[in-house]
């Protein structure tokens, strides 16, 4: 009896050391840095810090933009006001017509004319 009881402790032994092997090689393979699930988490850690360093890369890009164009937008308000200011000074100005020259309000007797053929 002992001798039985002997020989399934020894199989029941052998039998765990054979599943500790096969568990052994497949979590080898699993956190294989180029197939399995390590290399994938390893391209993907990668990947992430690629991503990262573009994103900051645009947002660097973004505040330039941003600061450019703030700067452009006030030289043009500042040119619009000039401008403005050049028209309104237009106006103020009294327009002195020579005898030679005829009002700008009267056309000319060819124009005149060409109206009045339609």
């Amino acid at each position: 009896m002992a001798l039985i009881a002997d020989i399934l402790l020894i199989s029941g032994a052998l039998g765990a050391a054979i599943y500790c092997l096969v568990l052994s090689k497949r979590l080898n393979k699993f956190n294989d840095l180029e197939k399995g699930v390590g290399g994938a988490v390893a391209l993907m850690s990668a990947q992430v810090d690629g991503m990262t360093k573009t994103l900051a890369q645009a947002q660097n890009a973004a505040k330039e933009s941003t600061a450019s164009l703030t700067e452009l937008t006030q030289r043009a308000e500042k040119s619009a006001q000039h401008l403005e200011l050049l028209v309104a000074s237009l106006h103020d100005i009294p327009q002195e017509t020579t005898p030679n020259q005829a009002p700008a309000s009267e056309a000319t007797p060819f124009l005149r004319h060409r109206e009045t053929r339609g």
